[in-house]
Formats: structure tokens, sequence, C-alpha cells
């Protein structure tokens, strides 16, 4: 089942924010009741800096009326009220592909959700800049791209997956892609990208940050996932965990467990955006 979907009826999302005042859940909910569509789920938050966030989700209103509706709701709440919003619908499901380098345990556990149904999108496309897990994902019936990246010809690599991939997907998944995305490429790609790293940052930046963290006695160990932006591992972050290691785990124990985390917090964190639960908040989010 798609997340977002009632039973077998398609639900419409609506995502907002604008300055905090009195009224505004009253104001959306009646006029979500007015146009007769019934709220399945809701959430809001208020902020101290007089932010207000909501997401809500209602029956969806036939093809023909969403329009309408759409524009009726930018002339009558978020004009007055000042209001980012958008809306998304559980009958549209996401394209999403994938990037990744030699590392698979993320790409892996995706592809595990994607065929179970768990990530409730559509997955389009596998881009690697090795070939090496091209058996595992054209036995799912999905395409494998692979674009090598040389030193000297980075610009030539990433004009290529523009190719593949601009225009054509509503997220990208950077799953172990362990290439540096230019700039160049994030504003032409024209869509939202997250990945996934070990906690250790910004303190073992570089190889063998597992290596350094034993050396250093590290105790807690995890995983961030954020979205994409220009600054290296500087985006907003959509998803985190932690666990606690010990005296007794090698730098293999650490690394095993590194991977386990490192999917889950991905996995969310795509999940989320999937079903429209991430609001950003400046350089910050508000996840429902």
């Amino acid at each position: 089942m798609i997340a977002g979907v009632t039973g077998d009826r398609p639900t419409s999302r609506l995502l907002l924010a604008c300055p905090d005042q009195p009224g505004l859940i009253a104001a959306v909910s009646g006029f979500l009741a007015d146009a007769g569509l019934n709220i399945t789920d809701a959430d809001q938050h208020s902020t101290a800096e007089g932010r207000f966030f909501m997401r809500m989700v209602f029956d969806a209103p036939p093809d023909g009326e969403r329009e309408a509706l759409h524009r009726r709701f930018a002339e009558e709440l978020a004009a007055p009220f000042e209001m980012d919003h958008r809306f998304a619908e559980s009958d549209a499901p996401k394209r999403v592909a994938i990037m990744v380098s030699r590392e698979d345990h993320c790409l892996s556990d995706l592809l595990w959700r994607w065929r179970s149904g768990e990530l409730g999108a559509e997955l389009v496309a596998v881009v690697s800049n090795h070939p090496d897990h091209a058996d595992q994902v054209t036995s799912l019936g999905l395409p494998f791209h692979h674009v090598e990246v040389e030193k000297d010809a980075k610009a030539d690599a990433e004009a290529q997956m523009l190719e593949l991939l601009a225009g054509e997907i509503d997220l990208l998944v950077l799953a172990r892609y362990m290439q540096i995305l230019s700039a160049g490429f994030l504003r032409e790609l024209g869509t939202a990208a997250i990945n996934i790293h070990h906690s250790f940052l910004p303190a073992f930046v570089g190889a063998d940050p597992y290596q350094r963290a034993h050396e250093r006695g590290v105790k807690l160990i995890g995983a961030t996932a954020h979205y994409v932006t220009e600054e290296l591992d500087a985006g907003p972050i959509i998803d985190q965990d932690v666990t606690r290691v010990s005296h007794r785990d090698e730098v293999a124990d650490l690394m095993r467990i590194g991977r386990d985390i490192e999917r889950l917090v991905l996995a969310r964190a795509v999940k989320a955006h999937i079903e429209d639960r991430v609001l950003l908040d400046g350089s910050s989010t508000v996840v429902f």
C-alpha cells in the first residue's frame, strides 16, 4: 500500500508554512469542510520564532476539481495568511533514482523496501561510478547506468548523469555515493537530493573514520541523513540515530554497526520525504 492512501481511497496532502497567528488550523479545516473533504490526518508545529507549520491529509477531490480547489486555496487562504504551501497526491507516487558507489548496504535495503512495496515510490534507475551492482539491479528489472567519474573529467560525468536524471525524477538518493556533486549539478538536477553519512563528522573527516574513532575510544556511533546542498555535508538534517559501543568493539564491529544504522536512517529519511512529511525551516527541518 502506498503511504497516504486510506484503503482504496486516494488522499491529498497539504503542506504549509506561514507566520503564526490564531485561527490558522480553523481556517484550513473550515476550507476543507466547506469543500466536502474529510480530514484523515493532521500535524502542526509552532516555533519560538513565530513560524507555523502544518501537514494535513484529506480525501482527494476528483481529478477534475483539484485545480479549482488549489486555486481557491491560494486566493482565499494562502495569500491573506502569507502561506508557503503545496499540495501532493498519494495516487501520483514520486519517481526516485539512486546513486551508489561500491558499498551496497544502503542500496540493497532500498531495493528490498521498493520490492516489498514499503518504499511507496516508483524507483526508476540506479546510477553508479562502478559496475559492481549491475547484476543486482538489472535482475529486478531496473535500469542500471554505469557512469565512470575520472579525475580530470568529472564535468563530463555529471553532464551524462544530468542527461539521465534531470527532469525525470522527483528525488535523488545518494546511497553511499562517494563522489562530491558540484553546485552546478545540484542546480541543474532541479529536485531534492538526500545523502547519508556516518555521525563522526566533523571530528573525523576523510578516509578511515572508523579506525580513527576506534583509536580515540568513541562510545557513540551513528548516522545522519540530510538534504544535499552546495555546502558539503551541511544540508538540513532529516533523520539521525546513534547506538552505544564499547572498548570490546573492534574496527570491523564499528563498521558493521555503522552500516546497520545508515540503512535505517536513510530509509526513514527517504520515506519521510516521499510521504511529504518534511518541511524546511531555514537550515533546519520540521519532520512530521
